[in-house]
């Protein structure tokens, strides 16, 4: 058992000398910085994208390994939408943990910038303080081109025999 199993793992007081606050910095494009320094190796990247999640009690953002858990900070939304694939009758998110899921369309939103956003992690359990909110890359949304039409001034998306209003949820 990990001690991020323990009901009360989150309730623990920082170690010694030590503070749950942190310089860690999630930024709207969904890099990570620590003390305003970019963190480069893919591998720390991608560990603590997977280790988004929120505080229980504050719903403050986290990142928790299962070991220990510090709070940082998030610029615009904690996760975000790599590249999209058909899959079927549906397109499939790659999102910046490395995890995939369904889209919904209709749980999608337009920014202020032009950028989409739609909820992610939402079939999982609430332990990790789900659903999440999560950002289309400028990669992902010109990859959603081909499946997307205008229908009645509402933009629609089509694969195979599925259709779905963006938006509309």
């Amino acid at each position: 058992m990990k001690p991020g199993e323990h009901p009360e793992f989150f309730r623990f007081p920082a170690p010694e000398g030590r503070s749950r606050e942190s310089t860690i910095r999630l930024d709207a494009n969904g890099a990570f910085t620590h003390e305003n320094n970019n963190v480069e190796h893919p591998g720390l990247a991608l560990a603590l994208h997977s280790w988004i999640c929120r505080h229980p009690d504050d719903g403050r953002f986290i990142l928790s390994n299962g070991y220990d858990w510090t709070y940082f900070t998030v610029d615009d939304a904690p996760f975000t939408v790599r590249s999209v694939r058909a899959d079927g009758n549906c397109l499939v998110l790659l999102l910046s943990d490395a995890s995939e899921e369904a889209w919904l369309p209709k749980e999608t939103r337009t920014g202020a910038d032009g950028a989409l956003y739609t909820r992610v992690k939402r079939g999982l359990d609430g332990a990790r303080g789900l659903p999440f909110e999560a950002k289309f890359s400028r990669h992902a949304q010109t990859g959603l081109a081909p499946y997307l039409a205008d229908v009645d001034g509402h933009p629609v998306v089509s694969v195979g025999t599925s259709e779905s209003v963006v938006g509309e949820g």
